[in-house]
């Protein structure tokens, strides 16, 4: 399976370096571009955390979603090769988008891991109350607190990559359109789920919030992230480019 995807991954790193050649820019100006980038990164921090840890228990979930972005462009967002606008003809898309997209694909990976870790919280529960223990492939799944802890290292992480976002986010609206911040849709969602995931890094360290109730948060946080990409199509803003 891990061969597979990473044969998947070669294709699909030809295919998005293609659309960057045809456009002669960086291949993430508009929501198509986004996402097909977005998925290939998603399964690139994938398969390079598996080179440090074994993570192949979150596998299915990390292909599922990297090919629902991959359905949702060529569905959705279909955009032909074109020029980008005066607002995004700058240094900074490489800057800010990239490092935007690596903070989601691990934030991709931490959100798959919280919905197993609520899984096997629920299979350990049943077997000590002597029952069965469910689905038999979540045995070779590390425990919920394994899960737990390696997911909120990956946060930590992930947290800081989005702090830098919405600092670079900030410099090149200042750059672009004269403020540093407007309160735009995105900008708004963008500091929701920062506030979100740094609420969930400080209560889980301060409060001892853990268990089930630190996989929520961040189930929660990552409904955020897809807000902030998404939520423009339905609000509108400065950064409509789909």
């Amino acid at each position: 399976a891990v061969i597979i995807m990473l044969m998947g991954a070669l294709v699909h790193a030809a295919a998005v370096i293609m659309r960057g050649v045809a456009a002669q820019r960086v291949p993430w100006g508009n929501m198509y571009e986004f996402c097909t980038t977005g998925a290939l990164v998603v399964v690139a921090v994938y398969l390079v955390a598996l080179i440090f840890r074994d993570l192949r228990f979150v596998g299915t979930l990390v292909s599922g979603l990297a090919l629902i972005m991959m359905c949702a462009a060529t569905i959705s967002f279909a955009t032909p090769v074109g020029h980008l606008k005066p607002a995004l003809q700058s240094y900074w898309l490489v800057i800010h988008v990239s490092i935007a997209v690596l903070a989601s694909g691990v934030f991709t990976i931490t959100f798959a891991m919280a919905v197993l870790q609520l899984v096997q919280t629920r299979r350990e529960q049943r077997i000590l109350n002597g029952k069965s223990g469910g689905w038999a492939f979540m045995r070779l799944v590390p425990s919920a607190q394994a899960l737990e802890n390696f997911a909120f290292r990956l946060n930590a992480l992930a947290f800081v990559m989005w702090t830098f976002t919405l600092a670079a986010g900030a410099i090149w609206a200042s750059q672009a359109w004269g403020r540093y911040w407007g309160w735009d849709p995105k900008e708004t969602a963008a500091l929701v789920t920062w506030l979100i995931y740094g609420a969930y890094l400080h209560a889980r360290v301060t409060r001892s919030w853990r268990g089930s109730r630190s996989a929520w948060l961040l189930i929660l946080g990552f409904v955020a992230v897809i807000f902030t990409y998404l939520g423009n199509l339905f609000f509108g803003g400065l950064h409509s480019y789909a």
